[in-house]
């Protein structure tokens, strides 16, 4: 059956549906606004067991938002869906460095990806950040080498890339991290699932 619904319900009525449909299904109290805000994004419901926190993860990337952290994404459809007005009102503000000119002209000079050459212009921010990652594995790769060489302190890594080719592998070493981190297991995840992550860590404080 069509439900006739206002436009400003829809949301309300979705998250309403997710927990009804998690019944049964019970989630870490400080997680379930991450886990269903994803589950909102994607309609995906794998993400209730797929996303893997580190030690007070959430509560760590709020207080680092809540600051004033700026946030890093590895591709421009991720700062694109991140709440960007509700970061400025908390004084921070969204990077992503992959479609600069001299970011590309550096990486054809080096021979390395773009995503690394744009996690090195992160790290040299010298500001608080919460790393986005919601494409490129080689992005994650290389915060693991910069964490690794002390020449970075994420506030939190969101470690979300979606695909087959040093995915899964790039996600495992950032779990062995005494960085806060937020990890889809496996081989999904996305710029949207990046993004949603965010969001739903912006909205515990803005809404």
């Amino acid at each position: 059956m069509i439900e006739t619904i206002r436009p400003q319900e829809i949301e309300r009525r979705s998250f309403e549906i997710i927990g009804e449909m998690l019944q049964g299904h019970p989630l870490a109290p400080e997680h379930e606004a991450v886990i269903k805000r994803v589950i909102h994004t994607t309609a995906d419901f794998d993400y209730a067991d797929n996303l893997v926190f580190s030690a007070g993860a959430v509560e760590k990337g709020v207080a680092a938002l809540r600051s004033g952290c700026d946030i890093v994404t590895d591709t421009q459809m991720a700062r694109a869906g991140i709440n960007k007005t509700a970061l400025a009102r908390l004084g921070g503000q969204v990077h992503c460095f992959m479609s600069d000119p001299d970011v590309a002209q550096e990486a054809q000079a080096r021979g390395v990806t773009r995503a690394v050459v744009s996690m090195e212009r992160a790290a040299a921010l010298g500001r608080p950040c919460i790393f986005a990652i919601g494409n490129a594995p080689t992005a994650l790769l290389t915060l693991y080498t910069l964490v690794e060489a002390g020449q970075i302190e994420p506030a939190l890594i969101i470690g979300v890339p979606v695909g087959f080719v040093n995915v899964v592998e790039s996600k495992e070493r950032i779990l062995t991290l005494p960085t806060p981190h937020i990890v889809a297991r496996g081989r999904k995840g996305g710029s949207n699932v990046a993004a949603a992550i965010c969001n739903a860590l912006l909205y515990q404080i803005t809404r």
